[in-house]
């Protein structure tokens, strides 16, 4: 009998989660990475061009999704090789981490301490995974007025990419300085992608110049550089927030929170169009499998999982990639209590506390 299709009683324990995926998904492809990193180049380098050949206005709105989207599927390659995915070298995985995750403008040292230590060492786990951490029903009634207003904004439909933005990219990442042992590599990160940053700013100053004047010296970098960032942003805090978060996703108190809790109940499987998860996106929304173990390459995300859903069926969350889904989401789940381990909306976190 295929040992796929057995299940697997739940001990909680990640190390035999891990024990049920097949040898062969750990198995990395220099080639199919290397595919993989061609076809994000050539899709970002496509867009790029014709938003510095034209100002069209249709064209401009065709050609700044599909950068946001190529911005996008550069950063989830630098992701996986910040992770130590795409390739056997640990130096290649670094320079390779760099280079893609330039365009979005993230530092490497610095992500793979928040996200790949701390994210990923405490997922779901309260006061450590910063990453779309709820507020509780007392934390939201101390904000002042604006902080009311920000985190109104940040957890509706609209506010993934603001919350990106502020909490992971610049709280966490541009902002943080860590101490010891990383505090030399994240600042030598810092000031070699700013030094790219500025290039590639002036560089477009000076073709808008050029071909333009002063205006297009100051449209040319926004429409080519900065709007994409915006649009890659959202797509990415999007992305994250999917995740993680779910009317039935729980985020766990400390003395209840395990390894198996946070990586195996507290994320999901999120089916995509074929198309759009292999031009752009490269099986980050099997997102389980990589949580289980980040060591597995992207083109071997599906069997991994496949592997885990098996030996535990009724643990694995999945969904659908859905407007009205996400819609659900975005309503229900607004404030966190720990303690009963449930999501709140502000209309429901305000009857609790009249009722208390």
């Amino acid at each position: 009998m295929d040992t796929l299709t057995l299940a697997h009683p739940v001990t909680e324990s990640l190390n035999e989660v891990r024990g049920a995926i097949p040898e062969s998904c750990y198995r990395r492809s220099p080639s199919k990475a290397i595919v993989a990193l061609v076809q994000a180049s050539i899709l970002y380098a496509i867009p790029v061009a014709g938003l510095l050949l034209t100002n069209t206005w249709w064209m401009l709105l065709i050609l700044w999704p599909l950068a946001g989207l190529a911005v996008s599927g550069l950063f989830v390659l630098g992701h996986d090789a910040s992770h130590g995915a795409l390739f056997e070298s640990r130096r290649i995985n670094r320079l390779v981490a760099r280079l893609c995750m330039a365009p979005s403008a993230h530092v490497e040292a610095a992500w793979d301490l928040g996200h790949n230590r701390i994210h990923h060492g405490y997922t779901t786990r309260q006061d450590f995974d910063f990453v779309w951490h709820p507020s509780t029903v007392e934390q939201y009634n101390a904000y002042g007025f604006l902080a009311r207003v920000r985190h109104r904004l940040e957890w509706s439909c609209f506010g993934a990419g603001a919350y990106f933005l502020r909490v992971v990219w610049w709280e966490k990442m541009w902002r943080f300085n860590a101490p010891g042992k990383r505090h030399g590599a994240i600042v030598r990160d810092k000031l070699a992608l700013s030094s790219v940053m500025l290039v590639a700013i002036a560089g477009t100053v000076v073709f808008g110049a050029f071909n333009g004047g002063l205006l297009a010296a100051i449209w040319v970098p926004i429409k080519v550089l900065v709007i994409p960032f915006l649009i890659f942003v959202q797509v990415i805090g999007w992305a994250v927030y999917v995740h993680h978060i779910a009317p039935d996703i729980r985020w766990w108190p400390r003395k209840e929170w395990s390894q198996f809790k946070g990586q195996m109940e507290s994320t999901t499987v999120m089916h995509l169009p074929a198309v759009v998860n292999r031009l752009w996106f490269h099986n980050i929304f099997v997102h389980v499998a990589h949580h289980v173990d980040t060591r597995i390459p992207f083109h071997q995300l599906p069997a991994a999982s496949a592997a885990i859903e098996a030996a535990y069926p009724n643990t694995v969350r999945t969904s659908r990639l859905s407007l009205r889904g996400y819609l659900k989401i975005t309503r229900a789940c607004k404030l966190y209590d720990f303690e009963a381990g449930h999501w709140l909306t502000y209309a429901s976190a305000r009857s609790s506390a009249a009722v208390n």
